[in-house]
């Protein structure tokens, strides 16, 4: 299905008789100008998730991507915002660095392609993972003085922000005891492990922190999809982790901060990161 924006309608020309002109010669019809503000342009589901979904922001193919056409035609039919929720970590910096800024940009700029086809826009969410990185140790002075940070500079940017624990306090289910049996797949411990050893600082063992961490985000991925169960999903990690996402939204797979670059901004140092490379940092 195809909606038409609202456009004026073109002024009328003056007569060619009032130019002073005689005997005029036939005039070949013009063609119309593909999006000329005077011709409506016909928006499809197709054309939104084009206008995003490319090299400059992907980093691998999105998952389900007839699942991310529907929520975008719904999105489409009640001319509402196209609906997107990422996770946002905490590092080991106590204050947001270029880095973040830097990735709130580079969002920016992948919501900005929708905007300027689809006027209504977007909605975009950073849910802010709180609860890992109580997990990881840090602090609970570092983690909401960082979270006031990220949501003033979200602010500039039009994107809401959420507290992942408040979001699980809204959900009454029985999660935690499935949960609390979760057993980590061997091709994710690895990952998890040594990601563990580089960022976990709570109690227990390397492996306690993965196995934790792991067990946390299958309740998580529940509480998420139903508080957003028609949003698109956007994590910086890649298809590898899907298993930890929610289950049943659609997962845009991102860069972080440029093309080629898939570092969690709030793991990196403080400095500009230049739009070179590649890495891979996972936890958090």
């Amino acid at each position: 299905m195809s909606y038409e924006t609202p456009l004026s309608a073109p002024e009328s020309a003056p007569d060619i008789a009032d130019r002073g002109v005689t005997n005029p010669q036939p005039q070949r019809p013009v063609a119309p100008v593909r999006n000329n503000r005077f011709f409506p342009r016909k928006i499809t589901a197709e054309l939104v998730l084009k206008a995003f979904n490319t090299r400059a922001f992907k980093r691998e193919k999105p998952d389900n991507p007839d699942l991310m056409l529907n929520i975008i035609d719904d999105a489409l039919k009640a001319n509402a915002p196209v609906p997107f929720v990422f996770y946002w970590g905490k590092g080991p910096r106590p204050f947001f660095g270029a880095p973040e800024l830097q990735c709130l940009d580079y969002i920016n700029a992948m919501m900005e392609r929708i905007r300027q086809l689809y006027p209504t826009g977007v909605d975009v969410t950073l849910i802010f993972t709180d609860t890992h990185a109580a997990l990881n140790g840090h602090k609970r002075e570092a983690i909401y003085s960082y979270y006031a940070e990220l949501t003033a500079h979200a602010a500039t940017k039009g994107f809401k922000t959420e507290l992942l624990s408040a979001l699980i306090d809204k959900i009454d289910l029985p999660l935690q005891a499935d949960a609390a049996q979760a057993q980590v797949p061997s091709y994710l411990m690895t990952t998890l492990r040594d990601c563990a050893a580089k960022w976990f600082r709570g109690e227990g063992t390397v492996e306690d922190g993965a196995t934790r961490y792991y067990r946390a985000n299958m309740i998580e991925r529940k509480v998420v999809e139903l508080i957003y169960p028609r949003a698109i999903f956007v994590s910086f990690n890649g298809s590898e982790m899907r298993d930890i996402f929610p289950e049943h939204l659609p997962v845009f797979y991102m860069f972080s901060i440029h093309h080629g670059i898939s570092d969690k901004p709030w793991f990196l140092p403080s400095e500009p990161i230049p739009a070179t490379g590649q890495g891979g940092i996972v936890m958090g």
